[in-house]
């Protein structure tokens, strides 16, 4: 199913709906832009001191486990190095974004596609992602779907490992979605279909207000944090 044809269509539905235009005009981003200044973002929590350590912490504190290196190189071993303390084996799918890092120097074997989606197929144990931005106030993952960045690679996988450039920590989440509208918004672009926002391992309280790990997505969320990036 082309999702992209298929919002553009609901879209066009309701402008006709309201009896506009098919495209947007000048004058509408213009009133978009103005809405958008005169009311300024509200009160948030003051982020002290380097967004790096403060996003660490807080991954830790939300079950995620957290390792640091100094370049995208690195990143490889980092995993292996993972995998091999919890015996987790060493096969993992990719985001295509990530597919030029030596992987296979790091005795990984990995393929970028998204994951099997039947386990009679054999299932994916580990997922490897790198993210749009993540926030140093809640230690959350934030992570934009694309044909080169499915979802499905974070969500389905018992194992979900993230590489994270510092440079793309951010404090809140207001700041996050500044910098989509920056990056993924204006006449040319389209914010994506989904944008999944992990904090820590899946997890669920429903039944009698019992944690169970794991629920609606990975068991185990690895962050790797990539110091020169």
């Amino acid at each position: 199913m082309d999702t992209a044809k298929a919002r553009a269509n609901i879209f066009a539905r309701i402008r006709t709906n309201q009896r506009r235009g098919a495209s947007i005009t000048a004058d509408e981003r213009k009133g978009v832009e103005e809405y958008l200044q005169r009311h300024p973002p509200g009160p948030r929590p003051a982020i002290e001191g380097d967004l790096r350590m403060r996003f660490g912490v807080m991954s830790e504190r939300m079950s995620s486990t957290v390792d640091e290196v100094a370049q995208w190189a690195d990143a490889p071993a980092s995993v292996a190095r993972y995998l091999d303390a919890r015996q987790l084996g060493r096969q993992a799918i990719v985001w295509a974004s990530l597919s030029h890092l030596d992987w296979a120097g790091a005795g990984l074997s990995v393929e970028a596609r998204p994951p099997r989606r039947d386990e009679s197929d054999g299932a994916d144990p580990v997922g490897i992602t790198s993210c749009f931005c993540a926030l140093a106030e809640t230690g959350t993952l934030v992570l934009l779907s694309s044909a080169q960045t499915p979802a499905s690679t974070h969500l389905l996988p018992a194992t979900h490992i993230a590489l994270v450039p510092a440079s793309r920590i951010v404090a809140t989440m207001e700041d996050a979605f500044a910098l989509m509208r920056s990056e993924c918004g204006g006449v040319d672009q389209m914010m994506p279909r989904a944008i999944n926002m992990v904090s820590g391992p899946s997890r669920t309280g429903d039944i009698e207000q019992t944690i169970v790990i794991g629920a609606h997505g990975p068991f185990r969320v690895h962050i790797i944090v990539v110091a020169g990036a």
